[in-house]
């Protein structure tokens, strides 16, 4: 097999056509990276759903992409595609892959976005050997600042993972892990924004609260964060140095952190991503039940 380098990557990206099976905020977040990053054109992508015509009609204008809200074409788009994006809802995952699978054959990539689901049961409902790519990206994708967990199933050769890792890089981070990890990826960073912005929320309540205007504290917020995320990423350092680093002895920092582990903080964190990850793994099981019995 012929090892494909970085370049030559990027160029098979751009002869491959492409199908993405769900239209919503990730579905185009990847195509508005892979064009912004003149990875593929407009002409090699298509776009179809089950029956919004209006969202089809704005993504056909937005970008130039094929759609169609007739199932005929978009048979064909299935089809002559040589990567498949499943990116449906969950609960709308197993009955939209059965109506297609007769669409799809072995020589096609196949890319799930689908949370939960588990490569063996997309191979059951696929009922026939296919490589398959599963994947956990997090909504700051649609910003190009995301980051995505990647598994592979045991078919999907070296080249067709530097695809998938490259196809995913253009809108953000990218993390390859063992399938049983996808669950833990899922509680960390998929769920993760929501910490965040979680945090950001009480930040602003405590400034307003305490006398600044609201748009004083959102805005303090808002910069605080952005500057400590670019902190740890410029200085390559721990966050936990980094924390000491502006902690005086007896300071305000001090007496804050103080009152956080208190409140048992750190471990509510902990706790929280771990259950996100339980979850996951709950959605998982009943995806899989429902999708075999």
């Amino acid at each position: 097999m012929t090892i494909l380098s970085s370049s030559s990557v990027s160029t098979a990206i751009g002869s491959l056509k492409m199908c993405f099976y769900g239209a919503g905020s990730i579905a185009e977040a990847m195509v508005r990276g892979l064009l912004d990053r003149g990875l593929t054109e407009p002409g090699r992508i298509s776009m179809m759903n089950r029956q919004n015509a209006a969202r089809m009609e704005e993504l056909a204008a937005r970008y130039g992409v094929n759609t169609s809200s007739l199932d005929a074409e978009k048979a064909v788009m299935l089809q002559e595609a040589d990567i498949v994006f499943l990116m449906m809802k969950p609960k709308d995952a197993a009955e939209a892959i059965s109506q297609v699978r007769d669409l799809l054959h072995p020589g096609q990539l196949v890319i799930s976005v689908i949370a939960g689901m588990t490569i063996r049961t997309l191979e059951t409902l696929l009922g026939k050997p296919m490589p398959i790519v599963r994947t956990m990206p997090n909504t700051s994708s649609t910003i190009g600042l995301g980051a995505t967990g990647i598994s592979f199933s045991a078919s999907v050769s070296g080249n067709q993972r530097d695809l998938a890792e490259t196809m995913f890089q253009a809108v953000g981070l990218t993390a390859v892990v063992e399938e049983k990890l996808l669950e833990v990826v899922t509680g960390l960073s998929g769920s993760g924004p929501a910490y965040v912005y979680y945090l950001m929320e009480a930040m602003i309540v405590a400034g307003s609260e305490l006398g600044l205007t609201e748009e004083a504290a959102r805005e303090l917020t808002v910069q605080t964060v952005l500057g400590a995320a670019h902190m740890v990423k410029a200085t390559g350092e721990n966050p936990a140095d980094l924390r000491r680093k502006v902690t005086s002895p007896n300071g305000t920092t001090q007496a804050a952190i103080e009152k956080l582990d208190a409140n048992h903080f750190s471990q509510a964190v902990i706790s929280a991503i771990a259950r996100a990850a339980e979850r996951a793994a709950e959605m998982g099981a009943e995806i899989e039940r429902k999708a075999t019995s």
